[in-house]
């Protein structure tokens, strides 16, 4: 057989001694098999290996966001990378500083870091600190309040007294928070709860007024990393969209099909959930709502599901709290909706379920503590290599975001 052929077959050919070398074919196999060896070597090495004391301090700061003391870092630079990020976020100030500042914006309208201290951001806190499944966030029936050593105000649904008392005596959020049932303690029934969203801090913000749209749209903005504006879909049924949504806003319908459809189409059937929640307030002597808390009327949809009915009476009336995603189909199926779930339920907590079980949620959370950790953003196909390993670890580890930290912490600070 002539010799052009067994080389098109990757077959070795003889040298000029008579011998047979590799095929260029079967030559690169063997480099890439090499250099395969390795990586792996190198990617063991670090994660096995001690650390040096000028990493350990990176890891540090980057969890904890306080440097660590002389003999903290001559301890951190004989382990490793994973248990140096791990022994980090013992540290009281990644739940006093690094935790809170992450979760405060998500408490309030202006999405602001220096809101006061509130039983959303404690929730959070406390989910963190004890390994919490993070992906019942938005349905649990827990909150964080403080035990009895912090001797602060006991916990009110009126007021948010208790933590304004913990924040003004400094108090150590890592130790002087204790789980409750969210439903001891705000007189909400069990069923009802629906992690933080039905905390006294979210109700104030988003339940306060409005059509309780607002709650969807924060909880897809702050847990799902999907503000409405960015995932609009045009050909979703209309059917449910409420009578308070003009199908020809400035006598233009073209305005609606093309840009009110977009958003309502989605969104109106999951705020349904929403339908027997408020919050209660005082509009005269208590704007803010300082003294105001969070209702919830079973089988009884609130006024405010009514308003403005004349701006198409021919819209849908609200008939009960009964939800459904009708983005599971259409281009917001990218989300990534959990299979095993069905898609449609009765009130919050459901709803709840079905945002936390989303593929959204987990990118969501793991993409933003690899942004906190690592100051910056995913942006080249290593980072985004990372963030689906992390994602899968998020999910191995039994929902602890607390593991995703440490995850971004030993990544970030490699190399460097």
């Amino acid at each position: 057989m002539p010799m052009d052929v067994h080389m098109k077959n990757g077959m070795a050919k003889p040298d000029m001694n008579g011998t047979r070398s590799p095929a260029p074919q079967a030559a690169t196999r063997v480099r890439r098999a090499i250099a395969c060896a390795v990586t792996l070597a190198l990617l063991s090495t670090s994660v096995h290996a001690q650390i040096s004391k000028d990493r350990a301090k990176r890891i540090y700061d980057r969890i904890a966001g306080v440097p660590a003391s002389d003999s903290q870092l001559n301890n951190l630079s004989g382990m490793t990378a994973n248990a140096a990020a791990l022994l980090a976020t013992k540290d009281p100030a990644f739940y006093n500083n690094t935790i809170r500042n992450m979760a405060t914006p998500w408490t309030n309208r202006d999405q602001t870091v220096f809101a006061p201290l509130n039983d959303y951001t404690a929730t959070v806190i406390g989910m963190v600190r004890d390994d919490v499944p993070f992906n019942t966030l938005l349905s649990a029936d827990l909150v964080y309040i403080a035990d009895a050593a912090a001797n602060v105000p006991a916990y009110s649904p009126a007021n948010n007294d208790m933590y304004e008392a913990l924040d003004s005596d400094g108090a150590d959020l890592s130790v002087h928070l204790k789980p409750s049932p969210q439903s001891a303690v705000t007189g909400i029934p069990a069923a009802a709860t629906a992690g933080v969203m039905t905390t006294r801090a979210a109700a104030n913000a988003f339940f306060m007024d409005g059509t309780n749209r607002r709650m969807f749209r924060f909880t897809m903005l702050n847990h799902l990393c999907n503000d409405l504006q960015v995932i609009p879909d045009t050909t979703r049924p209309p059917d449910r969209i409420r009578q308070d949504v003009s199908r020809s806003p400035g006598g233009d319908s073209s305005l609606f099909l093309n840009n009110c459809i977009e958003c309502h189409s989605g969104m109106d059937p999951m705020a349904q959930a929403f339908a027997y929640y408020n919050f209660n307030y005082n509009v005269a002597t208590d704007p803010t709502g300082a003294a105001g808390q969070i209702v919830y009327t079973a089988g009884q949809v609130q006024p405010k599901y009514f308003i403005n009915s004349t701006n198409f009476p021919q819209g849908y009336v609200t008939p009960n709290d009964h939800w459904d995603n009708y983005w599971r189909s259409g281009v917001n199926s990218l989300l990534g909706w959990d299979p095993a779930q069905s898609g449609s339920g009765a009130g919050a907590k459901s709803l709840g379920q079905e945002l936390e079980g989303s593929a959204a949620f987990d990118s969501c959370q793991v993409s933003r503590v690899f942004k906190y950790v690592c100051l910056r953003a995913p942006s080249n196909a290593g980072d985004r290599t990372q963030v689906a390993t992390m994602i899968a670890s998020f999910k191995s580890n039994n929902y602890s975001l607390r593991q995703v930290f440490v995850d971004a912490a030993v990544y970030c600070t490699a190399g460097m």
